[in-house]
Order: structure tokens, then C-alpha cells, then sequence
């Protein structure tokens, strides 16, 4: 099972957002790129960047700092906030960025079948939800949409990861939502990537006992940054056989 640090960026600044509200906003650094090295060196293969100013006006914001970080770290790095079509994945994707990261347009069938097909194996779906319902537009909309009825979308576009937040959990250090991965892990066999209220070592031990039901990766965010995880233990964990 993977473990992939997570730096969110609005304002150029890296931050975090307390259940995805814009006025509750925690900056931990000026420096993205500085961010992204500190947790390069700890030898993930891959980091979660999410432009939430992006996500929330629904174009990208960021891109040029995170293109720049991509072409410094070593890791691989999965991008999302703000792209809503097919030029902002082609953009994004030639910026030197591995995957793009799909949110809100992630429910419209059509779109992401044919960026599936065009982009093959470099998007990965974000399914945002609260109270079992998906969560669009950086999580100010919510869609009406079960969490079952957007599965069947993905899983017919041909993409084969996703990104769990339960946005009632995010930034609140209270722990993920084991029941609601359980569920989901039941219901489909797509690749799950948790996110979303990691919040003590304890946790990660608690997602990596998911790993026998199909759980693939942990996204870590403000455990991270309030120092209430070390990266290197929590990858220990997470790479053991059994």
C-alpha cells in the first residue's frame, strides 16, 4: 500500500483547509516546491497537489508552480483543482505532471470516457462526498449524486483510480471513515486511494488492514504538517508484506 503526501496550494502559499472551507485556512509554508522536497526525500513515489483556488473558480491557478515542482522532485505527482476540460488535462499533463486529477467533471460521463481514452492510464477520479453524497466545485456544490451512481460512471469510462475524501473528515484529525471505505471497497473494484482525516500512526494502521479488502494508498495531509505522523513510519507501515 502506497502513502502519498498531499500539499494543497491557494495563494501560492502551501495550506490546509478544515473540511474544505476557504475560512478555515492553516498556512504551513510559502514554499510549495521547498514542501515537496521535504517529502521527496523521504522516498514516496508519488505526491497529491491540489490547487484549491482552481478548484473553487473552476479554472487553473497554480499550474505554473506545480510544473515547476515537477520538474524538481523525483516523485511522480498527481494534480487536481480546476481543470474542466480536455485542454486543461492536455496542459496539465505536458507541464510534466503524471496524472490529472479529476473532480467535478468527473460526472459528466461523456467527458471523462473520452479523456480516459485520449490520456490513457494518467487520470485519476476524485470522489468528494458528505453524508454519502458527491461534493463538486471544490466541495462548495454538492452534486445530488449517490456515491454508487458516480462509481458506475467511472468505472464505464475505463479509468481505474480513485481518490476517497469524505469532506466531513478533512483537516478535522479525527480519523478516516473506515465504515464508508469498507463500503466502498465492497461495492467496486476499482483501485481506492483513502483521503481525508488521517490523523495519528494508529490510523495508518487501520487503512493498511484495509490493503487485504483492496484499499491501494493513503493520502496524508495536515498529520503531516502538525507533526502528529512521521512520513518515514507511516511508509514503513504501509510497505509490509501481510
Amino acid at each position: 500500500m502506497i502513502v502519498i503526501p498531499a500539499i494543497d496550494i491557494k495563494g501560492g502559499r502551501v495550506v490546509r483547509l478544515t473540511q474544505g472551507s476557504a475560512d478555515k485556512e492553516t498556512v504551513y509554508s510559502d514554499s510549495p516546491l521547498e514542501v515537496a522536497e521535504r517529502w521527496a526525500a523521504f522516498g514516496v513515489g508519488m505526491i497529491h497537489v491540489v490547487d484549491l483556488d482552481g478548484a473553487i473558480e473552476g479554472r487553473l491557478k497554480n499550474l505554473a508552480i506545480v510544473g515547476r515542482i515537477a520538474k524538481k522532485v523525483k516523485p511522480k505527482i498527481e494534480f487536481g483543482g480546476g481543470i474542466r476540460d480536455e485542454a486543461g488535462v492536455r496542459i496539465v499533463l505536458e507541464s510534466g505532471i503524471d496524472k490529472a486529477v479529476i473532480g467535478t467533471r468527473a460526472l459528466d460521463e461523456k467527458f471523462i470516457s473520452v479523456i480516459a481514452k485520449k490520456f490513457n492510464g494518467r487520470i485519476v477520479a476524485a470522489v468528494d462526498t458528505r453524508n454519502g453524497v458527491v461534493q463538486t466545485k471544490g466541495w462548495m456544490s454538492e452534486s445530488g449524486l449517490k456515491i454508487a451512481e458516480l462509481l458506475e460512471i467511472i468505472k464505464k469510462s475505463g479509468i481505474r483510480t480513485i481518490n476517497y475524501t469524505d469532506c466531513s473528515r478533512d483537516g478535522m484529525l479525527e480519523g478516516p471513515n473506515i465504515e464508508g471505505l469498507e463500503e466502498l471497497l465492497a461495492i467496486t473494484d476499482l483501485d481506492i486511494i483513502a483521503s481525508g482525516g488521517v490523523s495519528s500512526i494508529d490510523d495508518v494502521r487501520s487503512l493498511k488492514a484495509l490493503e487485504k479488502d483492496g484499499l491501494k494508498g493513503v493520502i496524508i495531509g495536515k498529520a503531516l504538517y502538525e507533526n502528529r505522523i512521521d512520513l518515514g513510519e507511516a511508509i514503513k507501515i504501509c510497505s509490509q508484506n501481510g
